[in-house]
């Protein structure tokens, strides 16, 4: 008997419809799929994995199923979910564990319940699952054989638990493979910050002072989407060398007590906690905007803001509005958690194509190395990139051009000079 909890499962009809949809576009991991098939390369494997559950992870997951996997799945946000594609799973024997709207209690329940699975692979979005592997279930995690990781904040957790020395079993940094940070983070959280903003709002960008706080990845992208939509773009940071590229790039670069005077609009992109505070808040313009797309709904103080206001409504699904004693009112979308998945539905099929094969070879690499890889966070060979690429360009009908073996000469040799 399948376990699972979940919504409701008459949703499973649209969620299948959704699933479909997604597969259409996601032509790098459905080639994966057919490969996986044939060749069974995780027959008899246990993955839990805590993600997204949308119905770009719907694919994800059916293609190690496709492979001979058994997976156990939870959601990596309360608010993340998409409850047809939930039951859409769940009727197809997954055990999932996810609905839209989990308190924090029923959110590490979930976690829980898929660590209990004893799994082989671990598969994970922001570490809530690796650290409670390393933490509550050490019994658990010490019989990994290995896991991997989505996400900037998650890698960078995991990389402090290997600094530690505490590491209990090899991590993929999947975060780091070529074929998700330049694209996903960039392509997919731009474009989707976007059109969460926009979906909440339904404001106009043209013309607003738009504030990005970190010039990372996701902050490149955010800011160069929303330049395209007309926005006034400022951009914030710690890091000087990146805010040196983002003043070559040709925005504007300020610390966010200047920044907080002047935007309409504020996106947290950092990975780090308390970027927007209530120093900032108190100088802001009335009416403005404030959202988050680090994976964790600590960059923008939600307790600061809570604090010092003295009244709070909904006006529209996912915006709330925060009365100051002033009288001035700022917006908050999305209770400050992932602007894009909460307001939104994530990133675009076509970017998590490239993500979420990376996941699926990872996985394979993992089951594939397990008594050699060492207890450490490690990239994906730079084959793997090149293999991705290379089926996501074919699949769009673009060919490139071969080094010829003159050129590989010339490349690899020490003889030819002036």
């Amino acid at each position: 008997m399948v376990e699972f909890k979940v919504a409701d499962l008459r949703l499973s009809e649209a969620g299948f419809r959704e699933i479909e949809w997604a597969e259409k576009h996601m032509p790098v991991l459905t080639r994966l799929k057919s490969e996986f098939m044939r060749e069974k390369p995780l027959s008899g494997v246990r993955v839990a994995a805590v993600l997204h559950v949308t119905k770009e992870t719907a694919v994800l997951v059916r293609t190690l199923i496709s492979g001979g996997a058994e997976v156990w799945l939870a959601g990596s946000n309360p608010l993340s979910t998409q409850d047809s594609v939930a039951a859409a799973l769940a009727s197809e024997g997954v055990h999932v564990f996810a609905w839209r709207g989990q308190t924090p209690t029923e959110y590490y329940e979930c976690i829980s319940r898929v660590a209990s699975s004893e799994p082989n692979v671990v598969i994970d979005d922001g570490a809530d699952l690796h650290a409670y592997l390393h933490g509550e279930r050490r019994d658990v995690g010490s019989r990994v054989w290995g896991g991997t990781e989505e996400t900037t904040t998650g890698v960078n957790r995991l990389r402090s638990l290997e600094r530690s020395g505490k590491l209990l079993y090899p991590v993929i940094a999947v975060n780091d493979s070529l074929t998700k940070f330049m694209f996903d983070n960039r392509y997919g959280t731009g474009q989707s910050t976007i059109d969460g903003i926009l979906r909440a709002t339904n404001i106009l960008l043209a013309g607003k002072i738009f504030v990005v706080a970190g010039y990372g990845w996701v902050g490149r992208g955010i800011a160069m989407r929303a330049r395209g939509m007309g926005a006034r773009v400022v951009v914030t940071e710690v890091d000087p060398v990146r805010a040196l590229e983002a003043v070559m790039d040709g925005f504007e670069v300020m610390p966010m007590s200047k920044a907080s005077l002047i935007g309409d609009i504020f996106v947290t992109a950092t990975g780090n906690k308390g970027v927007i505070r209530e120093e900032h808040f108190k100088v802001m313009k009335d009416g403005a905007i404030l959202c988050n797309a680090g994976h964790f709904n600590v960059e923008v103080s939600v307790e600061d803001l809570e604090r010092i206001s003295v009244g709070k409504r909904v006006v529209r699904p996912n915006l709330e509005e925060y009365l100051l004693p002033d009288g001035r009112k700022l917006y908050l979308i999305g209770e400050g958690r992932l602007v894009n998945l909460v307001a939104a539905e994530g990133h675009p099929s076509e970017v998590m194509d490239m993500s979420f094969a990376n996941q699926a070879l990872a996985t394979k690499y993992i089951v594939l190395n397990k008594e050699k890889l060492e207890k450490r966070v490690h990239v994906l060979p730079r084959s793997i990139d090149e293999r991705i690429a290379e089926i996501k360009l074919d699949s769009m009908n673009i060919v490139i051009d071969r080094l010829t073996e003159e050129q590989i000469r010339y490349l690899t040799s020490w003889e030819y000079g002036t």
